[in-house]
């Protein structure tokens, strides 16, 4: 038995196909089917072939016989409806299927936009909590006010508490020889 083997510096055989298939962009394909399904869902399609068919059996029906192409019950009027849904059926659906796709990727961008807004505003919620966090520790112009009258009171307290019964400031306590500023008069010890 005579074995064919084929050697990897030999091409091989290919056959070629005695009908050669048509080619066709389908981009344009495509858009044309969408445009094709746009029109056929508008009124204007509805009057237009409302008006088409009026016509025809109105035709059929009242012209002389020697005129009339398409006597009643009209077959060949039904054989080129059938033959229009034939091919409005699959554009129709090329159309739906076109807009699908282009509503998943419509969806996905949805989809990434709101996962990162999502993630901004996390982030945002952090911030404002830490910021929050942060003016809690910082001292306010009213809690330094608050204080500042609280000390003031104090000294007020001390003031009065310290003064002599005759309406005479009593000297400190350690600031004997003392000036105003707390600085020792020169030339004493």
């Amino acid at each position: 038995m005579a074995e064919r083997r084929t050697r990897l510096d030999t091409p091989l055989e290919t056959r070629r196909p005695l009908v050669r298939r048509p080619e066709y962009d389908s981009e344009m394909f495509g858009v044309f089917a969408e445009q094709f399904a746009r029109f056929m869902g508008t009124a204007r399609f509805l009057a237009y072939m409302t008006l088409f068919v009026a016509i025809w059996i109105g035709w059929n029906i009242l012209a002389p016989a020697d005129l009339r192409w398409d006597d009643y019950p009209f077959i060949f009027l039904t054989l080129m409806l059938s033959l229009q849904a034939s091919y409005a059926a699959p554009l129709i659906l090329l159309a739906q299927n076109r807009q699908e796709s282009r509503d998943k990727v419509l969806a996905e961008q949805d989809r990434q936009a709101n996962t990162r807004a999502h993630a901004d505003m996390e982030f945002l919620a952090r911030e404002v909590a830490s910021l929050r966090m942060s003016v809690g520790e910082v001292t306010t112009r009213d809690f330094l006010r608050s204080e500042l009258r609280g000390l003031l009171s104090d000294l007020d307290e001390r003031a009065a508490a310290a003064e002599s019964p005759d309406g005479e400031p009593a000297p400190r306590g350690g600031d004997e020889g003392h000036d105003a500023d707390g600085v020792r008069p020169s030339g004493t010890t």
